[in-house]
């Protein structure tokens, strides 16, 4: 009984002990402030690494290098990619939960496996039950906050990685994760991290993967810059894309309050080490797959690539667009976001690539599209409707028979204006829209009021006095496309239209007194409307938006033909489709549509004309009133290899990239390039929790820039000593008591 007696009397005793050391130590440091305070003053400055050592670069590190001194860009050359992985992107075709789904998940997202949808509800629950619920759906939120939000931290560390490798910021005088402290006008302390530092080179380093700085860095960049201390330094900014145009005012105002070195130089430059991120991830039940090529999409499979993640966030109409890339802003506060759908010019999408059609393994494809230069404030949008008439007039091509790709407006004619298996698609809707749009833009190419009118109308020969224009045929063909068959597939370079005109008298009668022009009048005006109306409408044909959607159907036209090359000599996945004359699997989309509504619209203009102008002849006034495509053919052009190579050398690789996300075209300022493949391949991912964890959508509070996750902490430094020491002191307490049972046990 004695033993039994003394055991609780020891452990009461130590227990007492334990509680007051911790109680005494947590009391004089918060008495005397032996540990700064978080809520008086910012924690105490991170302790940075050699930056090699940091990034944990292996072997011995190569002499130290230098940022470039002036504004550059990276040589085209060396453009290249770098991994990160974001295991979230899996999640990225997850429906919309019930409210019972919500109910189920709770709003505590850690309770939640990685990969679990109740976890992605359970961060979105807790999204909305706060102050500041997300305005969008939940598919804007899914990609914009949950997906993006955790891409930034892993995708920013990569490239922080990267350019610090690539750059030789290596040695014992480069340091990264740098605090800098300075006190403003106020004498308040600001702190500035910056990505790398060399206080003997006198450099400050801010790193971003996009080509957006953070809205909070750039005011303290200039009290930084301010600073006695750091009168002889300078700030250089380090982009993976190009800068916005936003960026670059910024960065200008920036510069030109910090002055110049004594040598002229400027302290604030940026400097654009191009390479496109790719994200890594290993697909799953709730991955996204689109049909865009996909010859048999099928639920947990289809195309993915840089296309189709854009497409995923793209919105049909510019204000829902401008409405997102707010959101996109609010959510991104450090500036990180890469060019998104809203840097896009959908408008100008164009299929220019096909990889080998090997049966299972997928076709490689690659878009092209011009840059929005202000996304901000005039964004792109309706990725998603261009992309699908593309991919449906591809399968359109396949499925019929090239002898029905034709459409004629003839006022002879009106039982044969399409075939009708082609007039119940969208590259028949196409074909015969840009046939009538082609009319009018002829006839108004003619009008005397315009300075090329004027021109046509002096030259050409008059009949008694007036003029006369002879019935003409105008139909738009293509030319030779300019293609390089190259590595396994097909590169479009080119896929020029042409406007064939002839003389055509019609048996249609038209009111007012016919004029009767002669043989070799007719002769003679119709080389003027070769030579003057036919470069200007076939140019309008090239450029305006007018004529675009003709322009993408027909880049598809091109490779469906190859691809139907291809399939004759070896099966491919889309053998069961070629020639097969069926095409109710891509029917026209949108508002109803019928052929011979269009062909009234053509008769009207042709009966009644598209414009009145006056002739003045003899004291008298006369008033003059004005006014298909085939694709049965597509010829092509292959280019020499010296020649592609000579004038082509960066496509190549760019398409490699784009297949699998979006990156820049080396060889044009304006251009992206956006791919997929029709047979997603998982990638190699890490299925664990991205960096961050807990499964929240909002990004990194503070920190540094490239994204990286926050090495300090938000509570108080005291607090956590005496949380520490009260851990420690347990834990001995712990073992003492182990030990004391024992020997209890043991007597």
């Amino acid at each position: 009984m004695g033993i039994y007696m003394s055991y609780p009397r020891v452990r009461f005793r130590a227990y007492l002990l334990l509680r007051s050391l911790v109680a005494a130590v947590c009391a004089v440091l918060l008495a005397v402030g032996a540990v700064p305070v978080a809520s008086a003053a910012a924690p105490a400055p991170r302790t940075p690494k050699r930056c090699d050592e940091w990034a944990k670069l292996t072997g011995n590190p190569s002499k130290p290098g230098t940022l470039p001194v002036g504004n550059e860009t990276r040589v085209k050359s060396a453009w290249d990619t770098y991994d990160y992985v974001n295991q979230r992107q899996s999640m990225d075709g997850l429906a919309a939960p019930t409210p019972d789904d919500l109910l189920k998940a709770g709003t505590d997202p850690d309770v939640w496996k990685e990969g679990d949808p109740r976890k992605v509800y359970a961060s979105y629950n807790r999204r909305q039950t706060t102050s500041r619920p997300y305005t969008g759906t939940f598919q804007d939120w899914l990609n914009d906050a949950y997906i993006e939000n955790a891409a930034r931290r892993t995708r920013g560390e990569a490239f922080h990685k990267k350019v610090v490798q690539d750059l030789n910021l290596v040695g014992p005088d480069w340091l990264c994760e740098v605090d800098i402290d300075v006190k403003d006008a106020d004498g308040k302390v600001i702190r500035r991290l910056y990505d790398a530092v060399n206080h003997k080179t006198k450099e400050f380093v801010e790193i971003k993967s996009g080509g957006a700085v953070d809205d909070t860095q750039v005011p303290k960049d200039r009290q930084v810059l301010k600073d006695p201390r750091f009168k002889d330094y300078s700030l250089r900014y380090v982009f993976g894309q190009e800068p916005e145009a936003s960026t670059t005012t910024r960065l200008r105002g920036l510069s030109t309050g910090a002055g110049q070195h004594p040598d002229g130089k400027s302290r604030v430059t940026a400097y654009q080490h191009r390479s496109t991120p790719v994200v890594r991830f290993t697909p799953g039940p709730h991955t996204k797959f689109d049909p865009t090529l996909n010859p048999n999409p099928q639920a947990n499979s289809g195309s993915r690539g840089g296309l189709n993640d854009m497409l995923n966030q793209s919105k049909p109409t510019p204000e829902s667009m401008r409405q997102q890339m707010e959101r996109i802003r609010q959510g991104d506060p450090t500036g990180q976001r890469l060019r998104g759908p809203g840097g896009v010019d959908f408008s100008t999408l164009e299929l220019r690539f096909v990889g080998a059609p090997v049966r299972g393994e997928g076709l490689d494809y690659s878009f092209t599209a011009e840059k929005m230069p202000d996304p901000d404030t005039n964004p792109g949008f309706g990725g998603q409707e261009q992309a699908q008439l593309i991919s449906d007039s591809f399968f359109t091509w396949l499925a019929l028979t090239p002898e029905k790709f034709w459409v004629n407006l003839n006022p002879d004619e009106p039982q044969r204006v399409m075939d009708a298996q082609f007039g119940k698609t969208d590259a028949g809707r196409v074909l015969l829209e840009a046939d009538l749009q082609m009319k009018h833009d002829f006839v108004a190419a003619m009008n005397p009021k315009t300075e090329l009118g004027r021109q046509f109308w002096d030259e050409n020969q008059l009949t008694n006095g007036l003029p006369c224009l002879h019935g003409i045929r105008n139909w738009i063909e293509p030319e030779p496309a300019q293609v390089r068959e190259q590595d396994g597939g097909i590169y479009i370079l080119d896929a020029p239209l042409k406007v064939n005109s002839v003389p055509q008298e019609f048996d249609f009668d038209l009111p007012g007194d016919p004029c009767k022009p002669t043989k070799a009048q007719i002769e003679h005006n119709q080389k003027i409307v070769e030579k003057l109306i036919v470069p200007a409408v076939e140019k309008k044909i090239s450029q305006d938006p007018a004529y675009a959607e003709l322009r993408r159907v027909y880049t598809s036209r091109v490779a469906a033909e190859w691809i139907r090359l291809q399939d004759a000599n070896k099966a491919t996945d889309y053998h069961t489709i070629i020639n097969s004359g069926d095409v109710s699997k891509w029917p026209i989309r949108g508002e109803k549509w019928d052929f011979n509504e269009t062909w009234q619209q053509y008769l009207k203009s042709f009966r009644d004309g598209d414009y009145k102008f006056e002739w003045e002849a003899g004291g008298q006034v006369y008033v003059y009133t004005m006014g298909g495509v085939d694709f049965s053919k597509s010829p092509k052009e292959n280019v020499s290899t010296q020649k592609f190579t000579a004038e082509h050398q960066y496509l190549p690789r760019s398409t490699r990239t784009s297949v699998q996300t979006m990156t820049d075209d080396a060889e044009s300022d304006d251009l992206l390039l956006l791919g997929g493949n029709t047979r997603a391949k998982p990638t190699t991912g890490d299925a664990g929790t991205p960096p961050g964890g807990g499964g929240s959508d909002d990004p990194p509070a503070g920190g540094g820039g490239g994204g990286l996750p926050i090495t300090g902490d938000s509570v108080p430094v005291p607090v956590l000593v005496c949380v520490a020491l009260a851990l420690i002191l347990a834990g001995a307490a712990l073992t003492w008591r182990s030990r004391r049972r024992r020997r209890i046990f043991v007597s």
